[in-house]
């Protein structure tokens, strides 16, 4: 979209697309630092605003359901105006939707200007994605990805210390104002930096209307009914069921309609390449474990060993420092070995690390907890490139745009997931242990599922080749995965 793939054999990440990825993720970040600031303020907003938490509580829900509805379209968005015009749309909407909350006079005001903010990352991260990958080409997506996602992990492990940075030293207006400086020079080197689109051949795609009436509020409801199981409510509420009920609904009259038609908004048939598929189960079960991690760890040390909230904020930068470790490694060796070997070892590397905080008992040394959360970091790191990577390699360049919707909505399905089980969970255990005892088991549950995640990676074959696109027949004598056949046949 922004520039020709590079060929197979060059996997170096040379100067221009350095510099792309520098640029986009300068604005990128931004949004994903924003959604977990913004949650460490709900408690001083409702104060200040002088309302219940359940009102206050949509600044964060109302922003979540904007996202989850936006990201479908912005694939389709970014083939018919190009990948540019909707990048710089995105970060210029958000930047309205942070000057607009800055000024928010009331909680009303505040949650319509939050919803703003959403719709502006919604366009912005899918569309960061979908023109990195194609920039980079597959054989310098390990690379790239590697880079990129050390970055992104670190928004959500990041966002509670700078948000409680803020409040405790600033007014909450600050928690919005910090995005205008940095998105403002982003917007400046964008229009240099990131190339123009080039002219499209052909009739740009139609809009998969009955599609997005379909998916979009049927990732919103799940997204919902997550966010609201995870709270008070739990899963046995009847509009927790009402909304997840509906959300599968509608998911599923969408599955149908994307099997049968021409351009779907997000394509399902991807699904039946086993190299996607186990990217995006792999891509989901990190969800689930990074945001279940990012929730139970600042409680832990808040409950279980008595620190502050600020300490307990600064005590998660240990997994980041792994995950920084971890991924760009990651990158570095995909190309080597591939995701069927660097994907179970980062689910074993991880369950290793939250190992250590199911058995460690109430007089364990700090500095081993913070030894484990680098393990598990790295573990998380090992996981998070490789997955991407496979997925984008699986499949035709025409479908990048579907494959990030993909990866996308299924980290944010899995990280709400995450969080809504793992607070079930400890609170079922607080119920009939002590608080170091609920903790263990709650830890116990997340081994579990990093033993998930490295099941995911052996279902990649060893070398992920996206099939042939319909204009272009393959040629090579060796015969194609059969499992990822049918997705060629799809694609035409």
């Amino acid at each position: 979209m922004n520039a020709a793939p590079p060929e197979e054999s060059d996997t170096r990440i040379d100067g221009p697309l350095l510099r792309l990825m520098l640029v986009m993720l300068l604005g990128g970040v931004m949004g994903i630092l924003d959604t977990t600031i913004v949650n460490v303020g709900i408690d001083t907003l409702g104060e200040h605003f002088d309302t219940s938490l359940g009102t206050i509580e949509w600044v964060a829900t109302g922003y979540l359901l904007a996202l989850a509805a936006t990201v479908p379209v912005s694939g389709w968005a970014a083939e018919r105006f190009g990948g540019k015009t909707v990048w710089l749309f995105g970060l210029t909407v958000f930047l309205l939707g942070s000057a607009l909350s800055a000024i928010a006079w009331s909680p009303g005001s505040l949650i319509a200007f939050r919803i703003v903010q959403g719709i502006g990352v919604g366009a912005l991260e899918p569309t960061l994605l979908t023109m990195l990958a194609r920039a980079a080409g597959p054989a310098r997506a390990g690379k790239m990805i590697g880079i990129v996602g050390a970055v992104v992990t670190l928004g959500p492990i990041l966002g509670p210390v700078l948000g409680g940075v803020l409040l405790e030293h600033a007014s909450w207006r600050w928690m919005f104002i910090i995005n205008l400086p940095i998105g403002v020079i982003a917007l400046a080197l964008a229009y240099k930096q990131i190339p123009a689109d080039p002219p499209r051949e052909g009739d740009p795609p139609p809009l998969d209307t009955r599609g997005i009436a379909l998916l979009c509020p049927g990732f919103a409801a799940v997204v919902y009914g997550l966010s609201q199981a995870a709270g008070d409510s739990g899963f046995g509420s009847p509009h927790v069921i009402a909304a997840l009920a509906a959300g599968a609904a509608l998911l599923t009259g969408y599955t149908l309609h994307a099997l049968r038609a021409t351009a779907p908004v997000l394509d399902v048939r991807l699904f039946r390449s086993r190299g996607f598929a186990g990217g995006i189960g792999a891509v989901f079960l990190t969800g689930i474990l990074l945001f279940s991690l990012l929730f139970l760890l600042p409680l832990y040390y808040q409950l279980a060993r008595d620190r502050g909230v600020m300490a307990a904020g600064l005590l998660l930068v240990p997994q980041g420092v792994g995950v920084w470790i971890g991924m760009p490694i990651a990158g570095q060796l995909y190309d080597k070995v591939g995701a069927r070997v660097l994907i179970p070892f980062g689910g074993a590397l991880a369950a290793l690390g939250i190992l250590g905080f199911a058995t460690a008992g109430s007089g364990a040394s700090t500095w081993l907890l913070v030894a484990y959360s680098v393990v598990t970091g790295a573990g998380l790191g090992f996981v998070g490139a490789p997955a991407m990577s496979a997925a984008f390699a699986s499949v035709p360049p025409e479908s990048v745009p579907s494959a990030t919707a993909a990866v996308y909505l299924s980290n944010q399905v899995g990280g709400s997931l995450g969080i809504a089980i793992a607070a079930l969970v400890l609170q079922n255990r607080s119920e009939s242990h002590t608080v170091v005892p609920a903790f263990q088991g709650t830890f116990a549950y997340l081994i579990a599922i990093a033993a998930l995640v490295a099941f995911a990676g052996l279902a990649i074959r060893k070398t992920a080749a996206p099939p042939p696109t319909p204009e272009k027949h393959s040629t090579a004598t060796e015969p194609a995965d059969p499992a990822d056949e049918p997705v060629a046949a799809a694609q035409g």
